[in-house]
């Protein structure tokens, strides 16, 4: 997901029994005067269901568990937003917030390398690309608006592909042993 779309996710886009996220809004934040609103996703295609792993849905519960509490202990204080990913007292985490709190985790695990937030939905695709992934599945996760630009974006990743699809084009029709 990008960033504006994890931080604007809410507990009901969250289906625990189907292990999925539904994007359906974005955080923005205003650039003069401060603040925020929850704004439509970047295109059509970025409302998309996402399916998660066993483990995240795992973790969302605990976390899920933590926040409930921590809401408890504020009281009156908690902005009520129904937010995932929110800041000590129910509102939208600001990106460079995000962001530096990334650098403290990248850290902690000792990772000597600029990595950025958004790398990570970059290596995501990448990774799906390079295990032969349908583009189309990918781009459709992604919520890229089109394949084309999908494939425009990862075709580094595509050399490896054609010369996997030549293999098993190969295998297929001279039935190799």
């Amino acid at each position: 997901m990008r960033c504006q779309e994890y931080l604007g996710l809410q507990w009901k886009d969250i289906n625990f029994e189907q292990g999925t996220a539904t994007v359906q809004r974005a955080v923005v934040w205003h650039r003069t005067g401060g603040g925020w609103h929850f704004s439509q996703p970047k295109t059509a295609k970025s409302r998309r269901t996402v399916p998660l792993p066993t483990l995240v849905m795992q973790e969302l519960r605990r976390h899920r568990i933590k926040q409930n509490e921590a809401r408890l202990k504020l009281g009156s204080a908690w902005q009520q937003n129904d937010l995932v990913f929110p800041s000590e007292i129910g509102t939208p985490l600001n990106p460079p917030n995000v962001t530096r709190h990334f650098k403290r985790v990248l850290e902690k695990a000792k990772i000597r390398t600029s990595i950025r937030l958004y790398d990570l939905r970059h290596t995501t695709a990448t990774l799906l690309l390079q295990v032969g992934i349908n583009p189309k599945i990918v781009s459709e996760r992604l919520g890229h608006l089109t394949i084309v630009l999908t494939l425009d974006t990862y075709s580094h990743v595509l050399p490896n592909m054609q010369k996997d699809a030549t293999d098993k084009l190969e295998q297929m029709i001279f039935r190799k042993k």
